[in-house]
């Protein structure tokens, strides 16, 4: 199940991810309690805000750190990236501590900490196959969702535990410091046991590349729409988990945190589940993955109580890992090692990008139709997506005599 824990590499790296990201889930607490502290009587807006600014790198730049990532060493580029991100925490529990900070420089920060995310995304998920190599990619892949998921549950209790004792400037101090654990693994790094990618030589037009490389490629592009319209759709727990416990279960907080949770677990369980799968995933797995996945939005939204709402959230947060691990297995096995990373540059834009996307749209349904009604919705639309999806794939020459049957069948009637 864990067989590429078994690769020294790939075990340094995902110790230091395990710390990193319990961090990065503590500092996403505090920072948004810090937040709404300074706003006195705004802090939606600001919420808003600092989480747009820390968003809008990724539209703006988002395919550039691919072309970054082809272009330098990876392990080079993380290590630039993470010591980045760790000094941008060290700056903001500098000013909390000290009571300077204000939400202008929170603001400031959240978007140079989107900066060195544009970058280090893409570089971060095509240096896995460099670690341990095409056969155990697929199951790397699930154990960092399962590292980032694991980190998701665990992070946010341990940061309202730090902020209620210490406050929130030293959490920021311990996120600053968990980035070490990462750097500490990349410099242990057996570099002989690497399967480096040669760098792309710089030249001009290599972003008009890529996207030509994936416009090229029908199988990429049909990976690319399915996720993309699962994801604007479908993927807004954030915000149709409260929506619903609010407005139509009445739920208060603590059990509003329990349907979270329980996401949490589902997503967790998904990645975990998917580390068991054979090396390569089938395109049908990806399809069947989020049929079901779709099928059971469309049911959590239906759920007549609370407590079953509440456990619907489990296995769809199972389907939901399993469709995403597939895909991104999908993209990064059926690439060029050398256009891995503008690929993976612009399978992140879509990934990330279009859920922020589409949380508008869904907040206006919610509005217009009802909680209920923005979850179905939003499920059905993903069904036909991949209904649609599952019909393109279909090779022209294994269509062409189902239409010719049919058209046989019809004028014999």
């Amino acid at each position: 199940m864990f067989r590429s824990l078994k690769n020294r590499n790939y075990r340094l790296f995902t110790g230091g991810q395990v710390v990193s990201n319990t961090g990065t889930w503590m500092q996403r607490v505090a920072q948004d309690w810090l937040v709404l502290g300074l706003a006195h009587g705004n802090g939606g807006s600001a919420l808003g805000i600092t989480t747009g600014l820390q968003f809008l790198p990724l539209l703006l730049f988002g395919l550039w750190g691919g072309v970054i990532a082809d272009r330098y060493p990876k392990r080079r580029v993380l290590m630039l990236t993470q010591t980045a991100m760790g000094m941008l925490a060290l700056v903001l529990g500098v000013l909390a501590v000290t009571g300077q900070a204000r939400v202008w420089h929170v603001y400031v920060l959240a978007f140079l900490l989107g900066l060195a995310t544009v970058v280090d995304n893409p570089t971060r998920q095509s240096f896995v196959v460099e670690m341990v190599g095409r056969d155990d990619l697929p199951n790397a892949i699930a154990l960092n969702s399962a590292t980032f998921n694991g980190a998701r549950l665990v992070g946010p209790a341990v940061a309202g535990l730090l902020i209620a004792a210490i406050g929130t400037g030293p959490v920021f101090f311990l996120n600053a410091a968990s980035f070490g654990a990462v750097l500490l693994g990349l410099y242990l790094m057996r570099t002989d046991e690497l399967s480096t990618v040669e760098p792309v030589a710089r030249a001009r037009g290599q972003l008009r590349e890529g996207l030509r490389y994936v416009r090229g490629r029908r199988d990429l592009m049909l990976v690319l729409v399915l996720i993309g319209v699962v994801s604007m759709f479908a993927m807004n727990f954030q915000i149709t988990v409260a929506l619903i416990s609010r407005q139509v279960f009445h739920s208060g907080a603590s059990t509003f945190g329990l349907a979270s949770t329980m996401m949490a677990v589902g997503a967790l369980t998904g990645a975990l589940l998917a580390a068991r799968r054979a090396a390569r995933p089938r395109f049908r797995v990806l399809l069947g993955a989020a049929l079901v996945f779709a099928v059971l939005v469309v049911a959590s939204g239906l759920m007549p109580t609370y407590w079953s709402y509440v456990i619907s959230l489990v296995p769809a947060g199972i389907a939901m890992m399993t469709f995403t691990t597939s895909a991104n297995a999908t993209m990064q096995l059926g690439v060029e090692p050398e256009m891995r990373g503008r690929v993976m540059g612009l399978y992140m834009l879509v990934f990330l990008g279009t859920n922020p996307l589409g949380a508008p749209m869904v907040g206006w349904m919610s509005e217009t139709f009802g909680p209920r009604s923005s979850v179905v919705i939003g499920g059905l639309v993903a069904i036909v997506a991949t209904l649609a999806v599952g019909i393109a794939a279909i090779p022209r020459a294994q269509i062409a005599p189902l239409f010719a049957r049919l058209r046989a069948t019809t004028a014999g009637r």
